[in-house]
């Protein structure tokens, strides 16, 4: 087991106990967030087809989702240091549900893009940062295995949705499907009840509360000015520009190619399982005593492979060339998932990071607002992403 870095919270994380069912809340409400705006992709085609949209303007609704997941982490953060992590995840469950449900009223693309990309995606938001905040709350010696079982969930949820979302549409169209899901979004507020508060915030320290919240923005300026926090910054948008992308064309490129319905479907759901290894599998290995304290050198390794996994796609004109593009992607995917906070944490230190993630989150909306809708055609996307990725 590798040396445990210092704390900086004010008290000893108990690495334990309690703290694996929230790592248990975080896997679900974590899951949701990350997973939805890829398993919905399954219904672009149909929906495409209903409103007689292009595939620019389809793109926008996981476009505008995951845009307002990340733009609300200034938000969310705020809201995480004032009423703690649980109310505000469950408030941000009931507000996706309820975004989702109103989307089964939609008349235009539009209303869509109100319901699913801004209600929705502001709702999954609130479940996001509180989720890996908490985690990091919990843990210290065993923080990257937790991360990595904790990021574990939205491959395992999205190699269930895939399937089911297709199995949905063919019983009750896209409009009944989307009305299922926003009730399955509603566990995300089970999950935030779990998140138990810990720590040194308690009716002793509540003045230390007011301090804390005044000296936010001299915070801020410090951490702007981290040399490392900077190039995790600024590789983070280049990378963002294409990170989720390809996952939102994988299943449409899939039946261009003349590939079925559900054999495309099935293609995110070879990605999750094998995404779903990889996480706690890279969550282990960076835990280790040799790569503990070289994390951020593994998380390099891991986005470079990711890009060149893209770099792959267009040679695969077969679905066994897809599945194969599948298994390395997922694997790739992963990995980057694993320490995308993990690696933050680690130059920030834990008493920084909700603010850091708050600043990290905001900047990266914008990257992932325009990725997939300037993709172009499906070949020069995906080669498009080969050289975004590695930066």
């Amino acid at each position: 087991m590798a040396p445990a870095v210092g704390t900086d919270l004010g008290y000893t994380p108990p690495d334990g106990g309690w703290g694996w069912m929230v790592v248990l809340g975080a896997f679900i409400s974590m899951g949701f967030s990350y997973a939805f705006s890829k398993a919905i992709t399954v219904f672009y085609k149909e929906i495409q087809e209903f409103f007689g949209a292009s595939y620019s303007e389809i793109a926008w609704i996981s476009s505008l989702l995951l845009a307002c997941m990340y733009a609300g982490g200034p938000v969310s953060s705020i809201l995480v240091n004032k009423y703690g992590s649980r109310p505000v995840v469950m408030f941000g469950g009931l507000l996706s549900g309820i975004g989702m449900i109103l989307a089964t009223f939609s008349t235009s693309i539009i209303q869509l893009y109100i319901c699913v990309g801004v209600i929705a995606g502001f709702g999954f938001s609130m479940n996001l940062q509180p989720s890996v905040i908490v985690v990091g709350k919990y843990f210290l010696k065993k923080r990257p295995m937790a991360n990595g079982l904790a990021m574990a969930g939205s491959p395992v949820i999205l190699s269930t949705l895939a399937p089911l979302n297709q199995f949905l549409f063919d019983k009750y169209g896209w409009r009944g499907s989307f009305l299922i899901l926003g009730a399955l979004i509603l566990n995300c507020c089970v999950a935030g009840a779990i998140f138990r508060p810990i720590g040194p915030m308690t009716s002793k320290n509540k003045k230390d509360k007011d301090t804390s919240i005044q000296d936010k923005d001299p915070e801020k300026v410090k951490m702007s000015l981290h040399r490392g926090f900077l190039i995790y910054l600024i590789g983070n948008v280049l990378m963002f520009i294409a990170f989720y992308a390809p996952i939102v064309f994988l299943a449409p490129y899939g039946k261009h190619l003349g590939v079925d319905e559900y054999s495309a479907a099935f293609l995110l759901s070879i990605l999750a399982i094998v995404d779903m290894i990889a996480r706690p599998a890279t969550g282990m290995i960076a835990n280790t005593k040799w790569i503990r304290p070289r994390v951020q050198y593994f998380f390099s390794f891991s986005v470079t492979f990711n890009g060149f996994c893209h770099l792959m796609c267009p040679l695969a004109t077969s679905y066994t060339g897809l599945v194969v593009y599948s298994v390395f992607f997922g694997l790739g995917f992963g990995m980057v998932c694993a320490l995308l906070f993990e690696t933050l944490m680690d130059l920030v230190g834990a008493k920084r990071f909700s603010s850091a993630v708050g600043l990290v989150t905001i900047v990266e909306c914008v990257p992932l607002l325009l990725g997939p809708p300037i993709g172009g055609n499906y070949l020069t996307f995906f080669l498009s992403c080969t050289f975004f990725i590695p930066d």
